[in-house]
C-alpha cells in the first residue's frame, strides 16, 4: 500500500512539474508574440499619426508619380514638389544626359523636397536590353530575353543586384522592373525581348530572382505589366490593346508570374492599359475594379502598392479624359497614378482627384488607405532626402563585365 502511495505522489509531482514547464514555455512564446504585435502596432500608429497631420493636398500628392521636363531643376518641377507635394518623380532618357548631370538633378529634387513630410520616390525604367536609361558611360546590361536564354536563376539574381547597384549609386530608389509579361505573341510590338521568355515557369523563376536582386540593394522593384502584356498586338503607347482571354485562362498563364512574385514579397505591382472584354468590357485593367480589387487584391492577396502605367500613353489619352481615368483608377483600387509626361496633365490629374474627394465621388478613406501603403513602403526602404556625393561608375562597370564574363562568354 505504501508503495502504491509513493508511486501516486511521484506521478503527481512529475505531472505538476511538466505542467509548470509547459506553462513557462507558453508564457515565453506569448511574450515574443506580444513584443512583435506591440512593434507592429507602434509602426501602424506612427504611420496613422503622420497621415492624420497631412492635408488633403499632401495626401493626394503622395499618390502622384510625375514626369518632369528638362535636365535641370526648373520652375514647373519646383511647383510640383513645393505646391503639389508629389510623392514621386520618374526620369526618362531626355532627362538624362550624363552621370554628373543626373546626379545633380536627383540631388536637387531631394533638396527641393526636404521640407515635405515624406521623401520622394525617384524612379526610372532600368530593365536592361533596349530599355535602360542611364548615361552612355554605364556598361549595358543584357535584356531579360538574353537572360532567359542563359536560364540560370543565379545569373538573374546577379543582374537584379547590378540593376539595384547602378540605381542606388546615382541616387534612384525605385526601378520599374522586372517585366513579368510572358512573350507569347510573336506579333507583340512592345514586349518581345523585354520578357524572360514564352514559358510561365521560366518568367516566374527568373523574374522573381531579378526582383530579389534589386530589393537586395534597397531599391524598390516594380513588377509589371499586370495582368500581362505579352499576348497583345497593339502597343499601349499608341493605342488600347485587347486580350480576349477569360479569367480562367489568365489564371493558368499570364497571372502565374504575378501570383508567384506576390508570394515572394513583391512590393509594387504596375497595372497595364489592357482591355479584357471577357472580364470587364467597359474598362481597361488600369481602372477595372474587377481586375484590381477583385483579382489582384482579393483573389491574389496583394497587400502592397498598386500603380498605374503611364496615364499619358495613347491607350488612355486617345479614348478617355485623363482626369476621369485617374479618378476611376483610384476608385478601382490603384494607390499611385503615374503621369509620365506633361506638367499640365499632372496638374489635371491632381485637381480631378481632389475635386472627386470634395464631391464625395472618391471617399477620403480610400485616399488614406492608399497613402498608408505608400508611406509604409517608403519607411520599409528607409527612403531619405540625403544627397549622393559621388558615383563610382568604373567600379560598377567592372562588376557588370565580370558577371557577364562568368555567364555569357
Amino acid at each position: 500500500m505504501k508503495m502504491v502511495k509513493a508511486i501516486v505522489i511521484l506521478f503527481l509531482f512529475l505531472s505538476i512539474t511538466a505542467c509548470g514547464n509547459h506553462k513557462s514555455e507558453t508564457v515565453v512564446k506569448t511574450d515574443d508574440e506580444a513584443t512583435e504585435s506591440k512593434q507592429k502596432n507602434q509602426n501602424e500608429n506612427s504611420t496613422e499619426k503622420i497621415i492624420a497631420k497631412m492635408s488633403l493636398d499632401e495626401k493626394i500628392g503622395q499618390m502622384i508619380f510625375a514626369g518632369i521636363d528638362g535636365t535641370t531643376m526648373n520652375a514647373n518641377t519646383k511647383t510640383l514638389i513645393d505646391r503639389y507635394k508629389v510623392g514621386g518623380v520618374i526620369l526618362y532618357k531626355p532627362n538624362i544626359q550624363s552621370t554628373n548631370q543626373t546626379l545633380a538633378l536627383l540631388n536637387g529634387l531631394k533638396k527641393e523636397n526636404s521640407d515635405n513630410k515624406m521623401p520622394l520616390f525617384l524612379g526610372v525604367d532600368q530593365e536592361g536590353g533596349r530599355v535602360q536609361r542611364l548615361p552612355d558611360d554605364w556598361k549595358k546590361i543584357p535584356s531579360s530575353g538574353e537572360i532567359g536564354k542563359v536560364n540560370r536563376p543565379e545569373f538573374s539574381y546577379e543582374i537584379g543586384t547590378l540593376l539595384g547597384k547602378e540605381l542606388k549609386a546615382i541616387g534612384f530608389n525605385l526601378d520599374f522592373a522586372p517585366v513579368l509579361d510572358i512573350n507569347s505573341n510573336p506579333n507583340n510590338p512592345v514586349i518581345g525581348d523585354r520578357s524572360f521568355g514564352s514559358d510561365s515557369k521560366k518568367v516566374s523563376h527568373l523574374g522573381i530572382e531579378t526582383m530579389k536582386g534589386i530589393k537586395g540593394q534597397n531599391v524598390i522593384p516594380v513588377v509589371k505589366h499586370f495582368p500581362g502584356h505579352g499576348d497583345t498586338s497593339v502597343d499601349s503607347h499608341i493605342g488600347l490593346p485587347k486580350v480576349t482571354k477569360n479569367l480562367d485562362q489568365l489564371r493558368k498563364f499570364e497571372l502565374v508570374p504575378f501570383k508567384q512574385s506576390i508570394t515572394k514579397g513583391a512590393d509594387v505591382v504596375m497595372v497595364a492599359h489592357i482591355l479584357l472584354p471577357k472580364i470587364d468590357s467597359s474598362n481597361p485593367a488600369t481602372f477595372s475594379k474587377r481586375m484590381i480589387t477583385d483579382v489582384l487584391r482579393k483573389e491574389m492577396k496583394f497587400k502592397g502598392v498598386v500603380m498605374t502605367d503611364d496615364m499619358t500613353m495613347g491607350a488612355i489619352t486617345k479614348h478617355y479624359s485623363i482626369g476621369d481615368a485617374a479618378v476611376k483608377s483610384v476608385n478601382s483600387g490603384s494607390d499611385v497614378i503615374l503621369i509620365g509626361h506633361d506638367y499640365n496633365q499632372v496638374i489635371t490629374v491632381i485637381k480631378a482627384i481632389k475635386s472627386a474627394v470634395q464631391k464625395g465621388t472618391v471617399p477620403e478613406s480610400k485616399i488614406n488607405s492608399s497613402v498608408y501603403k505608400i508611406i509604409s513602403l517608403k519607411q520599409k526602404y528607409k527612403l531619405t532626402n540625403s544627397p549622393v556625393q559621388s558615383v563610382d561608375v568604373k567600379g560598377i562597370n567592372r562588376s557588370i563585365q565580370e558577371t557577364l564574363h562568368r555567364y555569357m562568354d
